[in-house]
């Protein structure tokens, strides 16, 4: 892979045009995946299904030719691997049994069975031979914070309420559910880079919603344990953190966890960026989703402006967060074409 754009930046190197890839490139907006996900019934079955995994890894790169891929899974498969029922509801999303006791957390194993994700290393094995030269593959899992907010909760919830009361009454409890977490996470990882990912990011979706003291506490330092478990196996790991709505918390964030790069949401200020986080680690993002869904000339200046803004470092050209469902395809084609023009 050492021709891979995408890991050379990862790397610290800046390059004349920024690799580009996209979070939920492989998704809804795309006819071809709608088409795929019909057949394979629910969302749970296509995450473990290799086979048709596979197949939606590999649409956005046939179609736009990425510079890096992202496995299609879900972040919650960690949970269920625990033992903790999941299903999902019909336009509703996710939904789990909730664990607000101690009795309950109880009922769910202390490390994930490694055989009910063994369908996701088929499926990274799969990718990994069919992806043309040059183009990484991805791994990637939940941060401990954010996927505790769905275990406590049952479901995603606006303001995270049942985790944070839930720390608040009974930190000793919580904290045993995010060391659970923080372990089974790296054994996720680990896997996925034994099966052929050549970097992994960890989604920390809520980090924005925590004060500055949870957010070292339940967010800093459980990524930080993670990223150590990681390369106590793989050293020359690559890790990509993203601390979504962090904002001036990333550079601690980057200090105290060690990550290789950090992702970017799309409200951060780029002077901050570029002062206090490029100069750091590699960056990623941090166009607005809306707008690459809008298209037009503001997109366009969008683009222009994010280039320049990081060009002058190691930069992937990303989102800010994930695209959306009715995005139109010309708009993305669009965005491959002036960032790389």
């Amino acid at each position: 892979m050492n021709d891979s754009l995408f890991l050379r930046a990862l790397s610290g190197e800046t390059l004349p045009k920024p690799p580009l890839w996209l979070m939920r490139q492989a998704g809804r907006y795309l006819p071809e995946y709608r088409e795929l996900r019909a057949r394979a019934g629910s969302f749970l079955d296509l995450c473990y299904n290799p086979a048709l995994a596979a197949e939606v890894t590999l649409q956005p790169i046939r179609r736009f030719g990425f510079d890096a891929a992202i496995l299609f899974s879900d972040i919650l498969v960690v949970p269920h691997a625990l033992g903790q029922k999941l299903w999902f509801a019909q336009g509703e999303g996710p939904r789990l049994e909730p664990i607000a006791d101690a009795a309950r957390l109880g009922e769910i194993r202390e490390e994930i069975d490694q055989d009910v994700l063994a369908p996701v290393y088929e499926t990274v094995r799969r990718v990994k031979a069919a992806l043309p030269g040059g183009t990484a593959l991805i791994g990637f899992c939940g941060a401990p914070w954010t996927v505790a907010t769905y275990m406590v909760a049952g479901r995603g919830t606006p303001d995270q309420g049942p985790a944070k009361e839930l720390f608040q009454r009974d930190p000793a409890l919580f904290a045993r559910l995010i060391d659970r977490l923080v372990v089974s996470s790296a054994a996720y990882l680990n896997a996925q880079i034994d099966s052929g990912v050549d970097a992994v990011q960890i989604f920390d979706s809520w980090a924005g919603s925590l004060t500055a003291g949870d957010f070292q506490r339940w967010c800093i330092e459980p990524t930080r344990r993670i990223v150590e478990l990681v390369r106590a196996r793989h050293p020359q790991a690559r890790i990509i953190g993203f601390p979504r709505g962090a904002g001036t918390g990333i550079p601690d964030y980057v200090r105290g966890t060690g990550v290789d790069a950090v992702g970017l949401e799309t409200e951060i200020d780029r002077g901050f960026v570029r002062e206090a986080i490029q100069p750091l680690v590699p960056v990623q993002g941090h166009l607005d989703p809306q707008l690459l869904r809008a298209g037009g000339a503001e997109m366009e200046r969008e683009i222009a402006a994010i280039r320049a803004a990081f060009g002058a470092g190691p930069f992937v050209f990303n989102l800010g967060h994930g695209i959306l469902p009715d995005t139109p395809i010309a708009h993305v084609e669009r965005l491959v074409e002036l960032v790389r023009a």
